[in-house]
């Protein structure tokens, strides 16, 4: 039925066209043939039908953690609190690396065949949807974790479609 539907407008919107297109070319006069009747006239188009099959989940999991001890806040269960939070937003940084890659810059000095320095850095940056908390706990007696999780197949369908 939707196809059926979607044909007729394709017509529709092609003897349009071609109206206008007449009517351009003619001036002012204007065109003998009414648009329903040039529709009719116009053959019919199958378009194949796109089947997408639904994919296996690929998900990918990154782990962020974050020291108790190191975060401000006037009690322990503030910086607790704190930490979680520290903890996610990193575990959100390793899915963007993930996701997009990492950018690397790197030096290396040598001198009379002598090693000076050798110096690197890094930085991601992207957007991360659809990813998930899977868990969030301490780890030892100062650290907390937070594992996210994402379907690469989500994300990839993210992209296709914009």
């Amino acid at each position: 039925m939707m196809k059926i539907v979607r044909d007729k407008l394709h017509r529709l919107l092609s003897a349009s066209v071609l109206v206008l297109i007449l009517s351009a070319l003619q001036g002012c006069e204007t065109a003998v043939e009414t648009t329903i009747d040039m529709v009719e006239a116009l053959p019919d188009i199958n378009f194949p039908t796109r089947v997408e099959e639904p994919k296996e989940p690929n998900w990918v999991r990154a782990t962020g953690y974050a020291p108790i001890s190191l975060q401000p806040g006037q009690t322990k269960q503030h910086k607790i609190l704190m930490a979680m939070r520290a903890s996610k937003l990193r575990a959100y940084q390793e899915l963007a690396g993930v996701v997009h890659g990492q950018y690397m810059f790197g030096t290396t000095t040598v001198q009379d065949m002598v090693l000076q320095s050798d110096q690197f850095k890094t930085a991601v940056s992207g957007i991360v949807r659809g990813a998930r908390v899977v868990k969030t706990f301490p780890v030892q007696e100062d650290t907390y974790a937070t594992t996210l999780e994402v379907d690469m197949n989500q994300v990839q369908r993210a992209w296709i479609s914009k």
